[in-house]
């Protein structure tokens, strides 16, 4: 900390890209730069911290809890994850879920099961990676071994990303302002880059196209859905990601999958939708609280998807028609 303390605010800014957020959060703009970090806290006046809400000692904590974290993102402290297992445990009933089930990098995994069924039970079961202390019993091993009792309770190390249903922006901010305070909070080197490459994905997704100035609060809700999506297959430090009924959300359903797919997401989908479920490699079948079966997408139904893409693909069709006014005098029978 001595030697934090010597550093002046200019090489601090210029070294560790997003260290000057924490400032700018607690609303410190330093005009003298060449002050060093002791030098410039030390200037600010009770008055000043009492209505910053922390105390000298406080700020100090938060910046070095910072560059503790950078150093330990940067340096790969945080194990990365290739595959998890699911351990079966008991349904409500007390019946055995007889399974093992591992999933790896870049596989799609459909949920499928009534409301209530216990899907976000499961999903919960896997972010807390339970260890039979959780009312299934189940237990998840990461890369095939119990994880660290000390990554469980990690706030920095979460094993799952939720896309909810409803997404609903409040903050007064563009979209590219957005995801650049992203970007800077996962300290991201290209970050004007990879902000680009996030807003193009995310327009190949929606319906309809917005831009790097648009307010978030503007997006409707596929917009927002498909900008999560890309910032979650471009940016979030989770392996595993949860998307809840997606064909809800008004967005390219399969360009959605494969851009996390490429990402290499363990892709968890919850879904009502028999075009999504096909498409996973295997479905989860939660009845009663409890994986009551599991099933592998057999080559029959993959051919059956096909027909199923057509028919969507004939419905999407209609829909655009209807939306730009036409009349659906005929309808082309295939």
């Amino acid at each position: 900390m001595n030697l934090l303390n010597e550093q002046k605010i200019e090489d601090l800014f210029t070294e560790i890209p997003g260290i000057s957020g924490i400032f700018h959060d607690y609303g410190l703009f330093p005009d003298n730069r060449e002050l060093s970090l002791k030098e410039y806290l030390g200037s600010l006046s009770e008055e000043i911290y009492e209505d910053l809400g922390i105390d000298l000692s406080g700020l100090l904590e938060q910046i070095e809890g910072f560059i503790q974290q950078r150093h330990e993102t940067l340096n790969g402290k945080l194990p990365p994850v290739n595959e998890i297992t699911i351990a079966g445990g008991r349904d409500k009933s007390g019946n055995a879920e007889d399974i093992l089930l591992r999933l790896v990098r870049g596989s799609v995994t459909s949920i499928v099961g009534p409301t209530g069924s216990g899907k976000s039970r499961l999903l919960a079961d896997i972010e807390w990676m339970a260890q039979g202390d959780t009312p299934t019993g189940r237990r998840i091993l990461v890369n095939g071994e119990v994880p660290d009792p000390n990554l469980r309770f990690s706030l920095e190390y979460k094993l799952v990303a939720q896309l909810s249903q409803n997404m609903n922006f409040v903050m007064d901010t563009t979209v590219a302002d957005f995801v650049a305070l992203h970007a800077e909070s996962r300290m991201i080197a290209n970050a004007d880059e990879v902000v680009g490459d996030i807003i193009t994905q995310a327009n190949m997704l929606a319906g309809e196209q917005f831009g790097p100035e648009t307010p978030v609060t503007s997006l409707s809700g596929g917009q927002s859905r498909a900008l999560m999506i890309a910032d979650t297959a471009f940016l979030s430090s989770s392996p595993v990601v949860l998307i809840d009924e997606i064909e809800n959300a008004g967005i390219d359903r399969k360009k959605a999958l494969s851009l996390l797919v490429r990402k290499e997401k363990i892709v968890l989908m919850a879904t009502h939708d028999p075009i999504l479920a096909l498409m996973a490699e295997r479905r989860l079948i939660i009845r009663n609280g409890g994986i009551h079966r599991i099933i592998e997408t057999t080559d029959k139904e993959k051919a059956n998807l096909a027909m199923l893409e057509e028919l969507d693909n004939r419905l999407l069709a209609l829909r655009t028609r209807l939306r730009s006014g036409e009349l659906i005098k005929d309808i082309d029978q295939g």
